[in-house]
């Protein structure tokens, strides 16, 4: 199973939308993919696919949330919508704001009974029970990226990152910090944490840019790909609530040779990826 938690330390919809982009990407080839947002901000996957009919705000309808803190109200299955390329989703919620504080009640009182508790394990042990790994091939877990209970469990399922990143000098910084980063999660999780990728993404060619980039691939990470700036598409996919390959599919009224490129690009980061994790069967 090739399972990853895209993290950026500027966050934002540029980390989602690479993740909401790759889940399509690997739906596309024929696998069965499971996105799981646990990020309560407004730019989440939820809002990128818009499942119909779902309230983020119901309290008193059944969520990850209560699965994670053994209080669940229905089938793991009842979490789940299809959406868009048969991409499977488990929606953000708004409870996923108390998570943390939820998570260490739940701690204590496991320490009050005398039995042990990891904060940091719940999804893991949610998703095992699923039996996920045997009925997905694809796991993405997205995240605010803020260090912490959410962000840790999403790790501790995965055990990977694809980073996102901006050419910047704001973006360097952050990358020369990935390091520590990296160090600081499996230190706190006890999970050796992989990176399977960098992706500069809004990658414009100026020599500064290209200085960063070439320093960028002289590193040890891996950067299969690079994503040039495509605002347009980018912005026209949030507005209509899509991935960009059913922007340019069905809002576009002609194909524009550089966001093909960019379509491109992801299936090429896909496939990597793919091949990364040694799925191979069923990749077109």
């Amino acid at each position: 199973m090739l399972a990853y938690t895209p993290v950026s330390e500027a966050g934002g919809v540029g980390k989602t939308t690479t993740a909401g982009t790759l889940a399509v990407a690997h739906a596309r080839a024929g696998l069965d993919v499971l996105c799981i947002d646990l990020d309560t901000q407004n730019g989440s996957l939820t809002y990128l696919f818009g499942p119909d009919g779902y309230d983020r705000g119901d309290s008193s309808a059944d969520n990850l949330v209560k699965h994670m803190v053994d209080s669940p109200e229905g089938p793991f299955d009842g979490l789940v919508e299809t959406v868009e390329a048969g991409v499977d989703l488990i929606p953000s919620h708004n409870m996923l704001e108390d998570l943390p504080e939820l998570l260490i009640q739940e701690q204590e009182k496991a320490s009050k009974l005398g039995r042990s508790y990891s904060v940091y394990h719940q999804l893991h042990r949610v998703l095992d029970e699923a039996n996920v790994r045997d009925r997905y091939d694809v796991l993405i877990v997205d995240t605010a990226g803020k260090a912490g209970p959410v962000l840790y469990n999403a790790l501790v399922a995965t055990g990977n990152v694809v980073i996102p990143f901006e050419a910047t000098a704001k973006g360097q910084e952050s990358i020369e910090g990935l390091d520590d980063l990296v160090t600081g999660l499996e230190e706190n999780t006890g999970v050796d944490v992989g990176v399977l990728a960098v992706v500069p993404i809004g990658f414009k060619g100026t020599n500064d840019q290209q200085e960063i980039l070439d320093e960028l691939r002289e590193g040890p990470f891996d950067v299969p790909i690079v994503i040039g700036e495509r605002a347009s598409l980018m912005e026209g996919s949030w507005r209509q609530q899509c991935s960009p390959f059913a922007y340019v599919d069905e809002h576009r009224s002609r194909e524009r040779d550089h966001e093909m490129d960019t379509l491109e690009a992801f299936e090429d980061l896909a496939r990597h990826l793919e091949r990364e994790a040694g799925i191979v069967e069923g990749v077109a």
